[in-house]
């Protein structure tokens, strides 16, 4: 008799499990390394997936791809999307893709989408940054609804690393948390309107009493000016 689990609910820390290797393979195959996923399937089983099958776990993997194909993210290609994933395990694998800390080249992808680049930046925001992001010298302006611009979510997230919790235009610390990290806003000093650059010489972390200062206050030039002091990377454009 098979006393495997296949039929049984998966817990939250299997799901992780599978949503983890699953963005690691395609992380790797993404920058061109060769994934076995046969040998993938293996070493979950032997494992966080112990007691699965190996056409369970190729079934999760599946159920992955329908989830990333829905969000139109990237999916495995070898995974072909199942058609018939249950609203409860496609829950538990969004709130798994959420919580996941693997990378993928897609993460680091500038958008127009302030969803998007948040999303992004708060998940590079947990590693460290051990190099500063080159960022993008002139944004591309998309228009939707609204004007906006293409961002680097890498330069939000090194920039609100770099303050360690503390406003640059104050130097008080962030009024709040959100998510468990300090919440900054992060200002671009020279407006991209005015064809000012998305990198880091060119970007602060501020309060958002500090960042409304920017833009409405009666001395917001000489608080910008200001910035360039306090602030040693900002380059004037």
């Amino acid at each position: 008799m098979d006393t495997e689990k296949s039929n049984s609910d998966w817990t939250d820390v299997e799901i992780q499990a599978a949503v983890d290797a699953y963005l690691s393979m395609l992380s790797r195959e993404q920058s061109g390394q060769k994934v076995v996923k046969t040998e993938e399937n293996r070493i979950l089983r032997e494992g966080a997936l112990a007691g699965r099958t190996k056409g369970s776990v190729e079934f999760r993997m599946q159920n992955i791809s329908t989830v990333l194909v829905e969000l139109r993210r990237d999916r495995i290609e070898g995974y072909k999307p199942a058609k018939n994933v249950g609203a409860n395990v496609a829950r538990s694998i969004r709130r798994a893709l959420s919580a996941s800390s693997i990378l993928t080249p897609e993460d680091f992808a500038p958008t127009a989408d302030e969803a998007t680049l948040e999303q992004r930046a708060a998940k590079i925001e947990r590693q460290p940054l051990k190099n500063e992001p080159k960022g993008i010298e002139c944004p591309e302006q998309t228009q939707s609804i609204g004007k906006s611009y293409v961002r680097d979510p890498e330069v939000r997230a090194w920039v609100r690393q770099q303050a360690e919790g503390k406003c640059e235009g104050c130097g008080e610390p962030a009024p709040f948390e959100k998510d468990g990290r300090p919440f900054l806003e992060v200002h671009h000093v020279k407006h991209l309107a005015l064809e000012g650059s998305d990198r880091t010489s060119n970007a602060v972390a501020l309060c958002p009493n500090c960042h409304r200062r920017c833009h409405h206050s009666s001395d917001r030039d000489e608080f910008t000016a200001s910035l360039y002091k306090r602030v040693k990377r900002l380059k004037p454009e």
